[in-house]
């Protein structure tokens, strides 16, 4: 997708028209393990709270219920967040000791806490971490353990359920009836969907009717067995007596649901999106010394390069599980013959360009730059071409296992533009899509040619893309908007990309069966 140019950048938090941002929401299921025992009678009392990162302060969003005398709680409550595969979404998960009625969280022990991205959790689907105190010291031997789920669609089920004829469990009185309702989870263990009220005082109980996400209860499987913690049948009672029937009745009604997958689905099953940026550094950016060039890194330590790679890297990388990036440039001599190269690793190990996150990719663009002469010309294909081959590799894949991603951050008019025709239209066969950011002042006509949208792209053969895989922003429209906005119009279109090669291949999530 192509952004208007004169346009101007979209205002913070608003979508340019037509654009298809990854908006869906995702269940977060938290439980905790051999947490700080706060009392002195009794185990803690556990409760979690979620906070979100807003302009840089931390808001409470939602918390859980507590868990009475419990220091491995399963929580039934689950924190439900709007999923933006565009934006960084920082969490917080707070663990406390409930030791009053108060709402105020200073009236409260504090037990540990863990903080990251949504997207970590995502790529991860599950994942268990220490717990940690103010000071970033262990919280003892704490661990948090969050698992993600996406909410699809918004089909629901609501259960009306009751008891008839319970079993008196209480010495004093009649029983205090409550229902857990558990699903298999992906390690074997049952894990708990929902718990209703407890009911004084009665063997005849009539729970108040609640509702949950089918996704949630089933995993919109209605094939998958649920369980449901209430023992209708009393061993005890069914050896003693001959005409012992049951215990009670309790009524389920459940319904079916179709299955499409979405690009939420995919990561959830285990893809990785593989991450390289190639970066142009040609004569046209001008000499790095000069605060006129291109590549000039300011006193506040960036330039638009490095904007670009920061935009675009901070959301790939939770998406990659070693996150170790290659890195690329063109368009430059090289020590120490001084010929020119449009394929070296700026970390100028040709067996091993991998730098370590987007941290590795900036200091390594900052190395390398005193020791290249910037030349020419500039060249595309090369880097489409190196990033395509492993893509190549990765369509033996039977399932969404891997899809590739070039970010390729240039100043100018392409070279090479037939042979860059062709590199994409080869390359939009593979698991791959291309995001280029123009950056400076330049026609980028060419670049806006490439980018599918109004019609589909040829090779100077004539034949055409298998689909539109490439992505064109110009950073200058982009340059007094707040820092988010970039990310968000060139990631736009990655999701549906993804989703729509793997369909095309009828390749299913990794964890799934085909749709």
């Amino acid at each position: 997708m192509a952004y208007t140019p004169g346009g101007g950048a979209p205002a913070a938090g608003v979508a340019p028209v037509g654009s298809q941002y990854c908006m869906c929401k995702v269940e977060l299921s938290v439980s905790g393990q051999n947490l700080l025992d706060r009392d002195v009678t009794s185990k803690s009392d556990p409760f979690c709270v979620l906070f979100t990162e807003n302009d840089g302060r931390w808001m409470e969003y939602d918390r859980t219920e507590t868990a009475v005398n419990n220091l491995n709680p399963a929580f039934s409550k689950k924190f439900v967040l709007d999923y933006h595969f565009e934006e960084v979404q920082k969490l917080k998960f707070a663990l406390f000791d409930q030791d009053k009625s108060s709402t105020q969280l200073d009236e409260h022990d504090f037990l540990g806490q863990f903080s990251c991205s949504l997207g970590t959790i995502v790529s991860s689907k599950k994942i268990t971490r220490p717990l940690l105190l103010m000071n970033d010291k262990p919280a003892g031997k704490g661990l948090i353990t969050i698992a993600a789920q996406e909410l699809s669609d918004n089909q629901i089920i609501t259960l009306s359920l009751a008891g008839r004829k319970l079993d008196k469990k209480d010495l004093f009185g009649k029983s205090d009836p409550f229902l857990e309702f558990y699903k298999p989870g992906d390690d074997g263990k049952w894990m708990l969907v929902h718990r209703t009220e407890v009911i004084k005082y009665t063997l005849d109980p009539m729970w108040k009717p609640f509702t949950v996400p089918l996704v949630s209860l089933c995993d919109g499987d209605m094939e998958k067995p649920i369980q449901l913690e209430f023992e209708c049948i009393n061993p005890k009672k069914q050896r003693k007596k001959k005409n012992y029937k049951n215990s009670g009745i309790i009524i389920l009604r459940s319904c079916k649901i179709n299955r499409d997958y979405s690009f939420l689905d995919y990561i959830l099953g285990g893809c990785q999106l593989m991450f390289t940026v190639g970066i142009d550094f040609t004569a046209s950016n001008g000499n790095p010394l000069d605060p006129s060039s291109l590549h000039y890194i300011n006193p506040m330590g960036t330039n638009e390069y490095l904007s670009a790679i920061w935009a675009v890297g901070q959301i790939i990388q939770d998406y990659d599980s070693d996150k170790m990036f290659p890195a690329l440039g063109f368009g430059a001599q090289l020590p120490p013959d001084w010929k020119v190269s449009h394929e070296f690793a700026i970390n100028f190990n040709p067996t091993n360009p991998f730098c370590s996150g987007v941290d590795g990719i900036a200091q390594a663009y900052s190395a390398c730059l005193p020791h290249i002469r910037f030349y020419g010309p500039t060249n595309f294909s090369p880097i489409i071409n190196h990033v395509a081959r492993f893509a190549a590799q990765a369509t033996q894949q039977q399932t969404a296992t891997q899809y590739f991603i070039l970010l390729i951050i240039t100043d100018g008019v392409i070279s090479d533009m037939e042979e860059t025709r062709h590199a994409v239209v080869q390359a939009s066969k593979l698991p791959m899509s291309i995001i280029i950011v123009g950056v400076g002042n330049a026609d980028f006509t060419a670049m806006e040619f490439l980018d599918g949208d109004s019609r589909r792209l040829r090779s100077h053969t004539g034949e055409e893309a298998a689909r539109d895989i490439v992505q064109f922003v110009p950073f200058r429209e982009f340059r007094n908007a707040a820092k988010e906005t970039l990310a968000k119009a060139v990631l736009a279109e990655l999701p549906q990309q993804v989703v729509q090669y793997f369909k095309h291949k009828n390749l299913p999530p990794t964890n799934s069966e085909p749709a």
